[in-house]
């Protein structure tokens, strides 16, 4: 179901009411996407305990926090390092706007206070990343305890999360800047040799006994599994050549000068991990077993150095963890190296990509360490396909319909224009000019009939940019303008910004816009077209991923050999996924109404239509379904006129809104039904 319908206080409400009536109080960490969605639902949180307060609920010393990056947040961190002992964030739910006041008056820094308050908080909101990436799991999250209930909210794209997370890519910046750290490291060591040696050999003494502490507190279920680092390497010595601080910097530079002289290569090599590390040892004679250890040698060579400023570090972190994974995993991972960003570039700029392919490596350790995890999203279709990818195995697995007192959205499948030629982004038909005209007619026709604003998708910046050159040709964007505005989408994040900006104005002015916009793109994801900002949304053919990509065309091998999951399944789910995601940007709530347009032949189909979320495929009756431009239209029109009609909110009460008095009755039936 969509965002607005409930589900986010659904779920705060029923864990919240979970966690305070058992005395053991169990954590609650609620994973979300995006800055505003983490707002969002701590704003829900916020409301559900003033509620259960006016309602007699006796949450005394409730905490509720959020946790955003550094950038959105920090303010002066040296502050909260002088106040961190003493100061405790006193009870109640703090919003994103709650924690800088605060932190303005007590002179602290809110990131800071926030990371620090993540232990003894009731309720944890922060982006996925930070439970899901080990880099900053280490950090933040591996103190959790065993019990801690997690909720990963808008999860559709959790897979995908997964890998991102365990992905690096090297160019020749990140390994410029690691060159310049190794020096930099090179310098404190000889520095700290002359004051204080004992630093150093204290260490070199703990590396010895190697990494039991960590081991010890995993085996006791402490913290996090790491991905980074197996469980069978914690109990073993960090090996001799790494231990000594200056042998370590040595073999880094060694590395790195490796991976530069593999980037002066011209042409693409993909091969396995195994691969890389046999090529490796035979060129440079470094062994498998000290590239497992990098990372958390890096991490003791940092704290007995006292660093305080990582930054200057990031390309070397990226560097370490590059060959930790690689060294750690023998399957699940791919080297590839590209010299040129595309077939068609002539300038060198090579990457050098370690590509996951396995999305459970990432969410194994969560599984594993957590009693309660909770995947959860209005387009989580088809839902069998989630516990294959992820390889889980679901206790429960539900599908909920949404209750509506009226039919507010009403999806459309148009597959051929007025003059009957069939519509479609199929590569062969892509760019014929009848199917384009095809689609600029129904734009053209829905931005007649639309009132405010319409928000129509493309499946990528390639194709948008080629289909709206034809449309300019073809005097059709001239004809929408006659109608409305046009605003577009386009890779700058500030651009996109003020584009949106301009848009909402557009629409609440009377003139009415038109938001060119892509799948997967930041509009598709983060933003609400709520009321008359969307009226309709027109999702132009089927956004498939680019086919031709290498790193997909290696996962998706992967996939049919280790999970049995067919090519043209897995690609046909992604796409009708973000196609779902696209169009459920209409309906932002159970009083607001919108058109949803799938303009493409092939969504007509059987395994298309299945794909879709059963909110949105329950509701494409026949009549709705394999349209015509004109058929369309006239439907559409008529949709838009009784939903213009006055419409009685009370209505809502008993239907899909429930009173008090609904809940105390429909809890006495359930009582007496079990009974």
């Amino acid at each position: 179901m969509p965002s607005g319908t409930g589900k986010t206080v659904s779920l705060l409400s029923l864990t919240v009411a979970y966690q305070q009536f058992y005395p053991s109080k169990r954590k609650i960490v609620y994973c979300s996407r995006t800055v505003p969605e983490i707002d969002k639902a701590l704003a829900e949180l916020k409301r559900l305990m003033k509620y259960r307060s006016s309602h007699g609920a006796d949450d005394k010393g409730f905490l509720g926090v959020g946790l955003t990056s550094r950038r959105n947040l920090c303010l002066n961190p040296k502050k909260l390092y002088e106040n961190e002992d003493s100061l405790l964030m006193p009870s109640g739910v703090y919003t994103m706007d709650d924690l800088r006041e605060y932190s303005s008056q007590n002179g602290v820094c809110p990131y800071y206070i926030s990371r620090k308050m993540l232990t003894v908080a009731d309720v944890v909101i922060y982006s996925y990343h930070y439970i899901l990436d080990p880099k900053i799991t280490e950090l933040v999250s591996k103190d959790f305890s065993k019990d801690t209930i997690v909720i990963f909210d808008e999860a559709h794209n959790i897979d995908s999360i997964c890998i991102d997370a365990l992905s690096i890519d090297l160019n020749l910046e990140k390994l410029e800047a690691s060159t310049k750290s190794v020096e930099q490291l090179s310098l404190k060591i000889q520095e700290i040799k002359n004051t204080d040696a004992s630093k150093l050999q204290d260490e070199y003494n703990s590396l010895i006994d190697g990494l039991k502490e960590a081991g010890e507190a995993r085996a006791n279920d402490l913290v996090i599994e790491n991905p980074i680092l197996p469980d069978d390497l914690l109990f073993e010595a960090v090996p001799g050549n790494i231990r000594k601080a200056e042998h370590f910097v040595s073999f880094l530079r060694r590395f790195i000068e490796y991976i530069k002289a593999r980037m002066r290569v011209m042409h693409v090599v993909a091969e396995t991990t195994t691969s890389f590390l046999q090529h490796l040892k035979e060129v440079t004679f470094i062994d498998k077993k000290p590239l497992q250890f990098c990372s958390q040698r890096l991490a003791s060579l940092v704290r007995t150095l006292e660093i305080n400023d990582l930054e200057d570090y990031w390309g070397l972190q990226k560097v370490v963890s590059f060959a930790t994974l690689c060294s750690t995993y023998d399957e699940g991972f791919m080297v590839l190296l590209e010299p040129y960003e595309s077939d068609a570039s002539t300038i060198p700029n090579p990457i050098l990509h370690l590509a996951c392919l396995d999305a459970a490596i990432a969410m194994r350790p969560i599984v594993e360490r957590f009693n309660t995890v909770v995947i959860t999203s209005g387009t989580l279709s088809p839902i069998e396909m989630y516990p294959k990818m992820l390889k889980i195995r679901a206790i429960i697995m539900e599908s909920y319909t949404m209750t509506l007192t009226r039919a507010c959205f009403l999806p459309i499948v148009v597959t051929r224009g007025s003059d009957q030629v069939s519509i479609s982004s199929k590569f062969e038909v892509r760019n014929d000019p009848a199917v384009v005209r095809n689609f600029g007619n129904l734009l053209i026709e829905m931005c007649k009939a639309v009132p405010d604003g319409l928000v129509a998708f493309f499946p990528s910046y390639l194709y948008m940019e080629s289909i709206v050159a034809m449309w300019n040709e073809m005097g059709i964007l001239k004809t929408v303008y006659k109608h409305k505005l046009i605003f577009v989408e386009t890779p700058d994040t500030a651009e996109t910004s003020l584009a949106l900006e301009s848009y909402r104005k557009a629409c609440e002015n009377g003139r009415g816009a038109v938001l060119f916009s892509v799948a997967r793109g930041k509009v598709s994801e983060g933003v609400d077209f709520d009321n008359n900002y969307g009226r309709a949304v027109i999702m132009f053919g089927i956004p498939y991923q680019y086919t031709e990509s290498r790193i997909l065309k290696a996962r998706l091998e992967f996939m049919r050999e280790k999970y049995h999951i067919r090519e043209n399944d897995f690609l046909s789910f992604d796409a009708i996924r973000h196609a779902s995601q696209c169009v459920g940007r209409v309906l932002r709530g159970k009083s607001d109404y919108g058109l949803m347009l799938f303009a493409d032949k092939r969504y007509a189909r059987n395994d298309k239509k299945s794909k879709l979320p059963a909110w949105i495929s329950s509701n494409i009756l026949e009549s709705y379904n394999n349209l015509s431009t004109d058929m369309a239209v006239s439907t559409a029109k008529h949709f838009l006129k009784s939903m213009a009609q006055p419409f009685d909110q009370s209505k809502q009460i008993g239907n899909s809104l429930w009173s008090e008095q609904d809940i105390i009755q429909r809890k006495r039936i359930t009582t007496n039904t079990q009974k």
